[in-house]
C-alpha cells in the first residue's frame, strides 16, 4: 500500500477504503454471489468513490492546486464511467463482471500511482499531512 500512499493521512485512508471495496466486489463476483448483493457493492464504490473525490478536490480547491480543474473532470469521467459500468451490469450481470473488475483495478491503480500523485508534493509543501 505505501507505493499507493499520497502522504495525506485522510486519502491515503480512504485510499485504503476505497481498495478494499474494489476487492470486496472481486470476492463477490468469483463466488458467485447474488446480482443484487454486487449491485449494491458498486451502489457503496459509487457513494464512497464520489465521497473520496470531493474530500480530495476540497483540498485541493482550499490550497489552490493548479492542477484543480483537470483533476476534476477526470473525476467527472471516471464516476460517469462507473455509473455506465453499473448500469449495463444491471442489464446483463454475466457479460460484464470481468470487464468491469479489470477497469475498477487499473482505475483505482492508474488514478491513485499517477493522478493523484501530481497533487502530493504540492499539498505536501502547503503543509498538508
Amino acid at each position: 500500500m505505501d507505493d499507493f500512499s499520497v502522504n495525506i493521512k485522510e486519502i491515503d485512508n480512504q485510499h485504503r477504503q476505497l481498495i478494499e471495496i474494489v476487492n470486496q466486489l472481486h470476492r463477490a463476483m468469483r463466488e458467485g454471489k447474488s446480482s443484487q448483493m454486487i449491485n449494491d457493492i458498486i451502489n457503496r464504490l459509487i457513494d464512497y468513490t464520489q465521497y473520496h473525490f470531493e474530500t480530495e478536490e476540497r483540498l485541493m480547491e482550499a490550497y489552490n492546486f493548479p492542477g484543480y480543474v483537470h483533476h476534476k473532470a477526470e473525476h467527472a469521467k471516471l464516476t460517469r464511467q462507473v455509473q455506465e459500468f453499473q448500469r449495463q451490469y444491471r442489464q446483463n450481470p454475466m457479460g460484464l463482471s470481468v470487464q468491469l473488475l479489470n477497469f475498477l483495478k487499473s482505475w483505482v491503480a492508474d488514478h491513485i500511482l499517477q493522478t493523484d500523485k501530481q497533487y502530493t508534493r504540492f499539498l505536501n509543501n502547503q503543509g498538508v499531512f
